[in-house]
């Protein structure tokens, strides 16, 4: 990697290049649903523009419009893998559950820049919206995201996806269609984090009447444990027997902490035990309703809410 001029000071591009970074990890976080994917995107996109020459670097004219295509063509690579290894995977598979910047765990001194500090928590990671996403062709996902969320233009949006302008508009509108018919009422989140207290409440208080007051009778829980952990292996459907299953759950573990967090820049819950994150909840709601939860149980999806 050159960081240096011939002088030998600082390369003075390099400032510029790496001040990228935060843009390519957002872009590969929504995209791919994970820290430690986003993170390999990032490390291989940069690794492309070092193995450059300097003269080859220097005949780009805009090289963060590069890093960002580069990046998004890797992205679009491992979305057509995704979909086999998630054939594989055990049980449900829901995104990485983000913490807002207060809730995460303490760094390590002088240690380098946490990847979920980069992200931007805003509308486009809330976990419905991912989940969304999910149910999107790799082509359909990059499109939109690019398009909508970035604002990149559709002529160069084709020429990532490798399709034609209008080829990509009609991709980015099929994505906008499965966002809408997905989507919930906008709920105000003082109205959401009003829920999800109570929800915590009637967990802590084991009052099943109030809990099952909180849940739409056609509510949904999915849990992931990747294999690793124990964790519901198929969705859960009604509101009473989430309600019964979650107050079980307590039952069964000793001394297990309910705490309120952000998850991905909306009310959610964290479950601790001894210090231990055991599992981070984010909720989705309808109006006065709780209508899906999502139970990431999986350690390798929680080491952002873990203290190093």
């Amino acid at each position: 990697m050159t960081t240096h001029d011939e002088d030998g000071g600082l390369d003075p591009s390099l400032a510029a290049i790496m001040s990228e970074r935060r843009q390519l990890i957002n872009l590969a976080y929504r995209l791919l649903g994970t820290l430690a994917d986003a993170e390999d995107v990032v490390q291989e996109t940069y690794a492309r523009w070092y193995s450059m020459s300097r003269a080859e670097q220097e005949a780009i004219a805009s090289p963060g419009a590069w890093l960002t295509r580069v990046a998004s063509r890797i992205c679009l690579d491992m979305l057509g893998s995704a979909r086999a290894r998630r054939e594989r995977y055990v049980g449900e598979w829901i995104p990485e559950p983000l913490p807002a910047a207060t809730d995460r765990g303490a760094r390590a001194a002088g240690g380098a820049a946490d990847p979920a500090d980069q992200v931007t928590l805003d509308e486009s990671v809330n976990m419905a919206f991912l989940v969304v996403l999910e149910a999107m062709t790799p082509a359909e996902r990059v499109a939109f995201i690019l398009h909508d969320v970035f604002g990149y233009p559709f002529a160069e949006v084709a020429y990532i996806v490798g399709r034609t302008p209008a080829a990509c508009r009609q991709l980015a509108s099929s994505a906008r269609r499965r966002i809408r018919d997905a989507q919930a009422p906008a709920t105000p989140v003082a109205q959401r984090a009003d829920l999800v207290r109570g929800f915590k409440k009637a967990w802590d208080t084991q009052d099943i009447e109030a809990l099952i007051g909180l849940l739409d009778p056609d509510a949904t829980a999915i849990a992931d444990g990747g294999g690793i952990v124990a964790a519901m292996l198929h969705p859960m459907h009604g509101g009473e027997p989430i309600a019964r299953y979650f107050l079980a759950l307590a039952g069964q573990v000793s001394g297990l902490q309910v705490l309120e967090r952000t998850v991905n820049g909306q009310p959610g819950l964290v479950l601790e035990l001894d210090g231990n994150t055991e599992a981070v909840l984010a909720f989705d709601v309808d109006r006065d309703r709780i209508t899906r939860i999502w139970a990431v149980r999986n350690p390798e999806k929680l080491r952002a809410w873990t203290a190093s």
